[in-house]
């Protein structure tokens, strides 16, 4: 009996020692320093060709796993990755890789202040270059695109989807002018009559420099749509990020607001064609989301591989707003 006993607490012993090398060697890997003769904390600045010369555009790595990198696309357009930092208190607990990125003209990376380089196909071809230069590829590559990040996501997949493992596609719907209907027919009914009216008649003098305009939007719609905390308690990081906001590109791919939209994405519709979409793809909605929710359900069921995850507390930014649900989802779909 006493042999018996002695085995048992050699066994458990040994047991535990190899949990804990286990667990210790997993922190190891995903801390592991990058093969650069010089740590930089992950920073890569990588030169993008265009049909306007070179530019560099900026990157950096949060921790390492070979099998899951998610590389992270803005909204905006025009925003920064900063308001992803958030992911800092979720991915690396569960081991998860990604990388910010701040696309042209966005943050960090250089802002060539041309009009001409605010195109989604040239963002498409921008994208395709940062993942050849950090090595991403269809055994360990997932994108993640948050709004319009979600847009460029969903036209780099349908070009370049053999070189991915996953697609998340954030808050945002297929089709611009669903999009603007939606605005214009739910969200819209929504306000006060009142102030609906004085929107509207700023937005008809095209006077959108009047920051009435932004004074009535403020409370009446982002509180609401965006991000649903009053704006004096909105998170650092996501004012940090809105207040280097590149004008010029949100300006000319969005119009002068989230209320609708009315740049160059107006007409963008990539409903009929999400079929052709074959990787596992999971379609991110929330209830008061500027998106309409029942529209990014029926995203997931037209791709071939999809999953929907609903935040039914989360706006447009449901990562803060509905964050339980928001990153038990993401952990969840990566994990699988």
């Amino acid at each position: 009996m006493k042999n018996t006993s002695i085995f048992f607490i050699a066994l458990l012993t040994s047991l535990l020692f190899t949990s804990c090398t286990k667990k210790s060697l997993s922190e190891n890997n995903y801390y592991t320093l990058s093969t650069d003769s010089i740590q930089t904390g992950g920073v890569k600045v990588i030169p993008i060709t265009t049909p306007k010369g070179t530019f560099n555009v900026w990157t950096k790595r949060i921790g390492n796993n070979p099998k899951v990198k998610v590389l992270l696309l803005n909204g905006g357009p025009g925003a920064t990755h900063e308001y992803f930092e958030c992911f800092e208190n979720f991915l690396p607990a569960e081991g998860i890789e990604f990388i910010y990125y701040d696309q042209l003209g966005c943050g960090n990376s250089d802002n060539p202040n041309d009009v001409a380089m605010w195109d989604l196909a040239r963002y498409v071809e921008e994208v395709e270059q940062v993942r050849v230069a950090l090595g991403l590829d269809e055994n360990n590559f997932y994108l993640l695109g948050h709004s319009w990040g979600g847009i460029l996501a969903m036209e780099y997949s349908l070009k370049y989807q053999k070189h991915m493992k996953g697609l998340i596609i954030s808050n945002m719907m297929s089709s611009c002018p669903e999009y603007g209907k939606y605005a214009d027919e739910v969200l819209a009914k929504q306000m006060n009559p009142a102030v609906l009216a004085e929107i509207e008649k700023i937005e008809a003098a095209i006077d959108f420099t009047n920051p009435r305009y932004m004074e009535l939007l403020l409370p009446n719609f982002y509180e609401k749509h965006i991000l649903r905390f009053p704006a004096k308690d909105w998170p650092e990081p996501v004012n940090r990020s809105f207040a280097k906001m590149n004008n010029s590109l949100y300006v000319t791919m969005q119009g002068p607001s989230e209320f609708g939209i009315s740049g160059k994405l107006e007409k963008w519709d990539r409903k009929n064609d999400l079929k052709k979409i074959n990787i596992p793809t999971l379609v991110i909605g929330a209830k008061h989301d500027t998106m309409d929710p029942k529209h990014m359900e029926a995203m997931s069921k037209l791709v071939q591989k999809g999953t929907y995850l609903y935040c039914e507390k989360g706006s447009h930014m449901a990562m803060y707003d509905d964050q339980k649900t928001y990153f038990n989802g993401l952990i969840s779909f990566l994990k699988k």
